[in-house]
């Protein structure tokens, strides 16, 4: 899955200190990689799917080791959830049910189509550049758009690299960038990763009723800690009463 993965990298280059910066960081956190991968196994074969359906860089297919290490119900400080991090509020705005029984920022399945929803209109947003699309997505379209425009003004470049952002948002590009690099090419770093098989890891199953989740667990044949990394956005041990299930 990681060679097609590089295969459909198209992203622009870029040599800046920060992204040798940021190499150097995921370098010396080799068991972080190792883990991350591990858990991104259960979901990059339907992410790299998606993108391709859409034409996308494959390079975003990473963005969740940045953004959740891959960790189905990482939580943030600013209330963010899931592997691509939505606030309540974006996710609302793209269709992720939040309530009592079910956080849909932690659906796989709704949460990435919502972030490729998401991402491909940052792009339009930004004319197609990439990388402002990219840190917009961290930072809002409205913060990274006024620091174009400062810049414009000032008679400045306004590209990516040459903006004043905070620095989350200033370090996001470069961690992308960084983890893209190791990827594509992991042994001129003095890194390896586990190969990822190219297929499926899961099915999608609607038993038609509410079901508990141990339940369904048994009758997959699978464990329960896979049942709840499958299905991390449901708040309760089963399924809404009327759906989804």
């Amino acid at each position: 899955l990681l060679d097609r993965i590089r295969a459909g990298y198209s992203l622009p280059s870029a040599q800046h200190f920060a992204v040798d910066r940021e190499i150097e960081g995921y370098r010396a956190r080799p068991d972080f990689l190792d883990r991350t991968f591990r858990r991104g196994e259960r979901y990059l074969y339907y992410i790299v799917g998606e993108l391709e359906k859409r034409g996308m860089p494959l390079e975003l297919a990473l963005l969740p080791v940045v953004e959740s290490a891959f960790n189905p119900v990482a939580y943030s400080r600013s209330r963010a959830s899931g592997l691509w991090q939505f606030i309540p509020s974006t996710g609302k705005h793209y269709g992720l049910q939040q309530n009592w029984w079910i956080d849909e920022r932690r659906d796989v399945i709704r949460a990435t189509d919502a972030a490729l929803n998401y991402l491909q209109y940052l792009n339009r947003y930004f004319n197609g550049d990439w990388y402002l699309a990219i840190a917009a997505y961290n930072g809002g379209e409205g913060t990274v758009s006024r620091a174009v425009e400062r810049n414009a003004a000032q008679g400045r470049p306004t590209d990516f690299f040459s903006l004043d952002l905070k620095a989350e948002t200033r370090d996001y590009v470069p961690k992308l960038l960084a983890i893209s690099r190791i990827v594509g090419d992991p042994t001129a770093y003095g890194l390896q990763f586990a190969a990822i098989p190219n297929r499926s890891y899961f099915d999608v199953v609607d038993p038609g009723r509410q079901i508990n989740l141990g339940e369904a667990a048994v009758l997959a044949g699978i464990t329960r800690d896979d049942i709840f990394a499958l299905n991390p956005a449901f708040n309760r041990m089963t399924t809404p009463p009327e759906g989804p299930h």
